[in-house]
């Protein structure tokens, strides 16, 4: 049986696992022991990639792969520098041969660079890394150094991308019954391959990782890699299609981003990072569901348990309110823990308030015109709340 080719993402995947075993090598070779382990820890998000390419789509590179993951696992576990050092080379081998495998099968349209830019959502995607920006900026009280921010909103910005790929994967059943908006994706309309999409998307994943591990720091990249994992396995996956508190709970992975800049500013997690999380976890509910009242007959005719399919409109108004009071009250917990300053909580409170008010209009009078407002709104309020915690310690 004839098997399509794999693409140029998980052949790009391939050799930066074989080039990272192979400076892991040399490396080992020249007893540089922390640069030999860094090195060697930085295999591992491009070999999962590949383990999980080939299982899902790519069969037939499977049992090279697990050859390689195999040998990888036994140079790390074996202490003795002569078999360490043989067991990496093996690696290097069995990577360079599911490389050069890769290029074997029925090649495939792999689709245009302009369906490659709409698979990683880069609306979506610009909000998130405001999100991270600002959490950086807060973090380190100021510029955190050109270096550091350039590399962690390029990691972050290859999570959103691969996160969101992945998505379009997953959702490529329902897309073409969620309407105009979603049926013309890249991946739901036909022109990129299921395939290409998986291997971009795990591509960009790992490519994440290791430029934040190895440029930033490790948190910094375990935390962008949570996030990407969470949308992609908790919500996308699981919370979606089977609960209507699916967004209430998967709102947790873009509540991650402000965590990924301030670990990239100061190496570390605070309570007053927590709480940049906590405000953006309550804002996504009430700025979805206002998207949720504008399109609830796609949701009920994808199957897809929204909170207005399941509980009606109402109900959905009311929710809104609620957790946008509860919103502009944890809006003001940075200012009460000292972490944030008056410019801060001036832009809270008023910027609060314009939501509440929005909020609270939609209640009294469900229209699709007021829904449209309070979510286009709720977009604006987030960047500037987040834009004023950033300004506020290098102004006042």
């Amino acid at each position: 049986m004839t098997h399509v080719s794999a693409g140029p993402w998980l052949r790009l995947t391939a050799l930066l696992a074989a080039a990272g075993t192979l400076l892991a090598v040399v490396s080992g070779a020249a007893e540089l022991g922390t640069t030999h382990r860094l090195l060697a820890a930085l295999v591992a998000p491009p070999l999962a990639a590949l383990l999980a390419a080939a299982w899902l789509v790519h069969r037939e590179l499977v049992p090279a792969v697990l050859a390689s993951a195999a040998l990888f696992t036994a140079a790390a576990a074996l202490p003795s520098r002569g078999a360490h050092v043989t067991l990496a080379a093996l690696t290097l081998a069995a990577l360079l041969l599911v490389a050069a495998r890769s290029f074997r099968g029925e090649p495939v349209p792999w689709g245009s660079l302009r369906d490659y830019v709409a698979l990683t959502k880069p609306r979506i995607m610009s909000l998130l890394l405001v999100t991270g920006f600002c959490g950086m900026i807060a973090g380190a009280r100021g510029w955190p150094g050109t270096a550091t921010a350039v590399s962690a909103m390029a990691g972050l910005a290859l999570a959103c991308g691969g996160a969101s790929a992945l998505n379009h994967v997953l959702d490529r059943d329902i897309d073409p019954l969620m309407g105009e908006r979603t049926k013309s994706r890249p991946v739901a309309s036909g022109r990129v391959e299921p395939s290409r999409a998986l291997e971009f998307g795990l591509a960009l994943s790992a490519f994440s990782f290791v430029l934040l591990a190895s440029t930033v720091n490790v948190l910094t990249a375990v935390l962008a890699l949570i996030g990407n994992l969470f949308y992609v396995l908790v919500y996308t996956r699981w919370l979606k299609r089977s609960t209507p508190q699916n967004i209430v709970i998967g709102g947790a992975a873009g509540a991650v981003p402000p965590l990924v800049g301030w670990s990239a500013a100061t190496g570390n997690l605070t309570v007053a990072a927590f709480l940049l999380f906590v405000i953006v976890f309550v804002w996504t509910p009430p700025h979805f569901w206002a998207l949720a009242l504008l399109i609830k007959d796609n949701y009920r005719a994808a199957g897809v348990p929204m909170l207005p399919v399941v509980r009606g409109e109402r109900e959905t108004a009311r929710q809104i309110v609620l957790y946008s009071a509860a919103l502009v009250a944890v809006t003001l917990l940075p200012w009460a823990w000292g972490s944030a300053g008056l410019l801060y909580l001036a832009s809270a409170l008023a910027l609060g308030a314009v939501f509440l008010w929005l909020a609270e209009r939609l209640r009294r009078e469900i229209t699709p015109r007021r829904a449209v407002l309070l979510f286009h709104y709720s977009l604006l309020y987030l960047a500037l709340l987040f834009v004023a915690l950033a300004v506020d310690p290098v102004v006042l």
